[in-house]
């Protein structure tokens, strides 16, 4: 490429290296320099990762709203879930983490919250429960990502996730084997989540350093493999596999 395509392309280019990666590349031409490698590759996944979280709880939407029916869904992991996207998401951005280590927490937060809320509209019937879900959840996160929230709160919320992560995942893999299947769980989405996690764990460790992140990453990956093994052995399972 010409200098000027490069001074061009140079304001896009610095989303993803830093001013100093952009000269060991582009100016030195360094292409081997190790700590820009996992820099560039750290941002590179973490933008990947949120561009898929756009549409990675679709196929579960989806799935839910043409079956109308909420079976082999549970609500309390569903809600505990919630919780865990949602404080993570808020601990990072009063943090001030880089947005590519964490902006996926806000697409997966509207997603999840529609599946509860489908969940509860199928469920219950009257739709006043899911509404009412709905607004308790806008102003509970709202309060979160604002500075009226103590970093003491949202640092022992942060702290919770991973527990709750266990609790959610496995009570969700308790219904799955109780049941001899998985429901309406959406393989797509199950496998989406799963990916995105164990890339997390790379990225948490390149851009943020924080170890309360990277734990809560790893036990995700972990839980998340468990319900993907699931979804995998009750692929083809009827009835019959009760």
């Amino acid at each position: 490429l010409s200098t000027d395509k490069m001074e061009y392309l140079k304001p896009v280019i610095l989303q993803v290296l830093t001013p100093q990666c952009y000269d060991e590349f582009f100016v030195n031409f360094n292409f081997f320099h190790v700590e820009c490698l996992k820099a560039a590759l750290s941002k590179g996944l973490g933008l990947g990762i949120i561009a898929g979280s756009v549409l990675v709880k679709v196929p579960q939407i989806l799935k839910l709203f043409n079956a109308k029916s909420g079976e082999g869904i549970n609500l309390t992991a569903i809600f505990m879930e919630l919780f865990a996207i949602s404080a993570n998401m808020a601990y990072s951005y009063r943090n001030e983490f880089p947005f590519s280590s964490w902006g996926e927490g806000f697409f997966l937060a509207v997603q999840t919250a529609l599946v509860a809320a489908l969940v509860l509209l199928y469920g219950s019937g009257p739709g006043k429960a899911a509404l009412s879900f709905l607004a308790c959840f806008s102003a509970g996160l709202a309060l979160m990502l604002s500075p009226l929230a103590p970093m003491q709160l949202l640092w022992l919320f942060q702290a919770s996730i991973v527990p709750i992560i266990v609790v959610s995942k496995m009570i969700q893999a308790v219904a799955n084997y109780r049941q001899g299947g998985t429901g309406q769980l959406s393989a797509v989405t199950i496998f989406l989540l799963t990916g995105g996690a164990a890339a997390r764990i790379f990225t948490s460790i390149q851009e943020t350093g924080d170890s309360m992140m990277i734990l809560t990453y790893v036990v995700s990956t972990f839980v998340n493999c468990v319900i993907a093994a699931q979804v995998i052995y009750y692929w083809n399972s009827g009835k019959s596999a009760k």
